[in-house]
């Protein structure tokens, strides 16, 4: 059963990865009329919410946008730094939505980011003390578990990321819209497009969740 479930979230994780980036790639062909970049709307978003003391930077890669807290720098990647497209304003919109997030002390940000050290460590650890635990199941079972409570924290943070980022796609889309930044069209395919990035971190949460039910019933059937 256990295996059977993590089939299932593999399948829909690949799944929802494939149409995300079918999606980003229609919306990229959906040009802003008002002619803005990534980079230029993201800039007008934070000064629209009075925030001077973030700077909007490019990054190298695909789909590696963040808003990076520590040094306050809305990280866009090439594409949406430099285009001028529905998708492009999307994210870019988006990832300010995170800084406008840390500005305002959003809760659920708050307490992502105090979790952030905590599963650092977490991470570095939860693959040998889970292998380590499966081998060593019947002598000593406690690994296993030390494992499943260092999964388990990083299964309540991917949790915790999902009103975060929800949040920060209702943010971005409430002001795209009553800025009036957007066509009726371009609305739609930026909507589209934030809906389909957060359904991967809904998957991903699921994954986790899986998981450490998987590691769960191992630990558990190991006692009966």
């Amino acid at each position: 059963m256990g295996l059977l479930l993590m089939g299932i979230i593999m399948l829909a994780s690949w799944l929802v990865g494939w149409q995300l980036k079918n999606k980003f790639e229609k919306y990229s062909k959906v040009h802003l009329r008002n002619g803005m970049s990534g980079a230029e709307i993201a800039t007008k978003m934070l000064h629209d919410h009075g925030i001077y003391d973030v700077k909007v930077i490019s990054t190298p890669g695909r789909l590696t946008d963040h808003y990076n807290p520590m040094d306050k720098t809305v990280n866009l990647s090439e594409a949406v730094y430099n285009q001028r497209n529905a998708a492009a304003a999307a994210v870019a919109a988006h990832e300010v939505g995170h800084a406008v997030q840390h500005a305002t002390a959003y809760s659920w940000l708050t307490m992502r980011s105090k979790l952030v050290p905590v599963v650092n460590i977490a991470s570095r650890f939860i693959s040998i003390t889970l292998i380590g635990g499966i081998l060593l199941l019947n002598t000593f079972p406690q690994l296993l578990l030390i494992g499943i409570v260092l999964f388990a924290l990083t299964t309540v943070f991917s949790i915790i990321t999902l009103p975060v980022e929800y949040d920060a796609s209702n943010r971005a889309l409430k002001w795209l819209e009553t800025k009036n930044m957007v066509t009726r069209e371009e609305y739609a395919g930026a909507s589209d497009s934030l809906k389909w990035a957060a359904r991967t971190y809904v998957v991903a949460a699921l994954s986790s969740i899986g998981t450490l039910l998987y590691y769960l019933m191992i630990y558990m059937g190991r006692r009966e």
